[in-house]
């Protein structure tokens, strides 16, 4: 709240926005512009992810962001990089009194940058990442909303792994479908054989994988076959095979 009584916006509840959002590309582009709101110097923002140790710009606002992101990836070292893996803060005031990460500094520069922030996200785990600010302006952070940059990158670090977690029992539900599936075929498939040998459904399964190693073909397309010269058709959810003419 401001003296005169009026309320100042806090950062964008980020969890309620991944929940809106269709995409996390989308989130993390909502993100990013978030974050270039409460920096009214800062003429670019990133987010950068690391996953299996490669550093990605997965979004991005304004203009200065890709270019030095992808200087501080190509030498594998920079400010957004030292707050993505070490999980603190990295702040740089004046670029050109520098002396950290090589040539990046003289870089940043050249590029019309003076000054950046670096914000850990999601911090020493499995997709770490980082919020990267940059201004052409020395000390171009001065007057931006820390508290509402830092609660943004917290809300963040939440979101990021509601999302990997979401993308992750994404994955398991798929798999999970496809094993069903599998095994409804291959219930039918064994039904087929009890039907025609008069055995009981173990004797039918043990003839069916005996045919899968002969035949060097997984049990489940085996089945697949099978089912499909039956009916004359594929299997429902396969839409491979079609049936033979």
């Amino acid at each position: 709240m401001t003296d005169d009584g009026m309320l100042v916006p806090g950062p964008p509840d980020l969890v309620s926005l991944l929940l809106e959002t269709d995409t996390l590309d989308g989130f993390l582009q909502a993100l990013a512009r978030s974050a270039l709101d409460l920096s009214p110097t800062a003429d670019g923002c990133g987010v950068t992810l690391e996953r299996q140790n490669r550093p990605l710009t997965v979004a991005s606002a304004g203009t200065s962001a890709p270019l030095l992101d992808e200087a501080q990836y190509g030498q594998d070292d920079g400010p957004c990089l030292q707050a993505l893996r070490e999980g603190r803060e990295v702040s740089v005031s004046d670029m050109r009194e520098e002396n950290r990460w090589n040539g990046y500094p003289a870089f940043a520069v050249a590029a019309g940058t003076q000054s950046s922030l670096s914000l850990p996200i999601a911090a020493r785990s499995h997709t770490a990442g980082a919020l990267n600010l940059y201004s052409p302006k020395e000390n171009g952070f001065a007057d931006a909303d820390l508290n509402g940059l830092r609660a943004l990158a917290a809300q963040a670090t939440g979101a990021v792994a509601l999302a990997q977690r979401l993308s992750d029992t994404q994955t398991f539900t798929a798999d999970l479908e496809a094993a069903l599936r599998s095994r409804t075929v291959i219930d039918q498939a064994a039904g087929i054989v009890m039907n025609q040998r008069r055995c009981t459904s173990e004797e039918a399964l043990r003839t069916l994988r005996t045919a899968s190693q002969h035949r060097n073909v997984k049990l489940r397309d085996l089945c697949a076959q099978l089912v499909s010269s039956v009916s004359g058709g594929p299997p429902p959810g396969d839409s491979r095979l079609r049936p033979r003419p």
